[in-house]
């Protein structure tokens, strides 16, 4: 991946994540306000129905104004203006708090104007026994200088309980933090994956390169040793001169197939469009390729159908890629290779094909057979030697042509892959939209 990619990630993500943050913040806070809210208006409306029930039974009447003060935010005094039985109070507070569903903690305590002091009640706690503080009642509820008769009452766990009715947005809340830090982890498994990648790929690149010179120097000693007279005359040195030679050549082309796909993957991989002939350009590859398939009495036959057959393309990549079909063709054949190669015209567009009667590809692979290293699982056999870059590369070259591939095959039944080649006045239009994202695969020549 590249860095200007992680970067936008990186970026996009954390603006994204600070934005979500800061909306649900403040969601968070909205709902907070409205719950506290709800809570003062229920505290309210429960207090002034006890403070009209003990009004009622003193025979009473109760202030027009002040009735309720909140001296903090837990923290309420009631004006009753005549003297409180404190059994009467709890009765009526437990009542009240329970049919309008106000069901948390709270301790209470009576101003006793005699000795100018509150008188500390109790502590209720639903659903829990109630038990008394041992505390002075001076700490636990403070005096209020405006009534003579009131009593106070305080709620310790206003906050637990406003927590408590707002659960459902602390659990999206704990959810979206869990996301974040997945995230962040996921940002920091990609950047520690990106470095040994590149590392890797550091690795695999300088190994290659310094194989050319040692593969060179194999080839020109090879091709010595075939040329010399001596040589020519021992069948058996003359055979295993021929071996070496083709061994360097085999090993020369992976070499160059990895160094190609390196060029790809760091964006100085470029495209050397050019006009040519598709059918005359199969007609040289098929008549090649016809004595690797004689050797193993095989079969390889064309059906061109195509009547326009120009087109723009990188005329090595094209001729390495068909080289590259041809060439699976006949390794995955089951017992003698059977290739059909055609053209025919489809929507202003020429699909090429290339099909064999081979081992084929169960479905389940279709998917992975272009990723890059990848082989079809075979346990412990390997009759076909290879890295898994072929397709891979073909894949990537079509992409950079703007052709679509496409493959179909069934296990021991053959494979079919189909390439849709653009014509160059289709071309044009879908290059310019291609090379403005990917700026690496624009090419270096270009003739219009």
């Amino acid at each position: 991946m590249k860095n200007s990619i992680i970067r936008r990630v990186v970026i996009l993500g954390a603006l994204a994540t600070m934005g979500i943050l800061a909306i649900q913040t403040y969601w968070v806070l909205q709902t907070w306000d409205i719950k506290e809210k709800e809570f003062h208006q229920t505290v309210y409306i429960a207090l002034q129905k006890v403070a009209l029930n003990l009004a009622e039974v003193n025979g009473s009447t109760l202030p027009y104004e002040n009735l309720i003060n909140q001296r903090t935010s837990n923290y309420y005094v009631v004006n009753i203006n005549d003297e409180i039985d404190a059994n009467l109070l709890l009765h009526y507070l437990k009542q009240e708090f329970q049919s309008l569903a106000l069901e948390t903690s709270f301790d209470y305590g009576i101003y006793d104007c005699s000795s100018d002091k509150m008188v500390y009640g109790d502590y209720i706690s639903f659903g829990a026994p109630s038990k008394k503080e041992d505390k002075e009642p001076e700490t636990l509820l403070p005096k209020y200088e405006g009534f003579d008769y009131y009593f106070g009452i305080r709620f310790p766990d206003k906050r637990s309980y406003i927590l408590g009715t707002m659960w459902l947005i602390v659990f999206f809340s704990a959810l979206l933090f869990l996301a974040i830090f997945f995230f962040i982890y996921s940002m920091f498994v990609i950047l520690r994956q990106k470095r040994l990648s590149e590392m890797q790929k550091d690795f695999i690149n300088n190994m290659t390169h310094e194989f050319k010179t040692p593969i060179s120097t194999i080839g020109i000693s090879a091709d010595v040793f075939i040329n010399d007279e001596d040589i020519k005359k021992n069948e058996r040195l003359s055979r295993y001169a021929n071996i070496i030679r083709d061994q360097n050549k085999r090993l020369n082309s992976q070499v160059e197939k990895v160094l190609q796909l390196a060029r790809i993957e760091r964006d100085n991989f470029r495209l050397n469009l050019e006009r040519l002939d598709l059918h005359e350009l199969l007609i040289h590859i098929l008549h090649n390729t016809e004595v690797n398939a004689a050797r193993q009495n095989g079969e390889l036959t064309s059906t061109l159908l195509a009547s326009n057959t120009l087109i723009e393309a990188d005329k090595t990549h094209l001729t390495n890629i068909l080289y590259n079909l041809l060439d699976n063709a006949l390794k995955y054949c089951q017992d003698i290779p059977v290739i059909h190669v055609s053209t025919v015209e489809e929507e202003g567009k020429i699909v090429l094909s290339i099909s064999d009667q081979g081992v084929g590809i169960p479905k389940e692979f279709h998917s992975k057979v272009f990723d890059k290293f990848y082989r079809i699982p075979t346990g412990n056999v390997h009759n076909v030697k290879g890295f898994g870059l072929g397709l891979f590369y073909i894949k990537n070259i079509c992409n950079a042509h703007g052709w679509r591939i496409q493959l179909d095959s069934k296990e021991k039944e053959g494979t079919t892959i189909k390439i849709y080649i653009r014509r160059p006045e289709k071309v044009k239009k879908w290059r310019f939209a291609f090379y403005e994202m990917f700026p690496a695969f624009k090419p270096s020549v270009s003739e219009e």
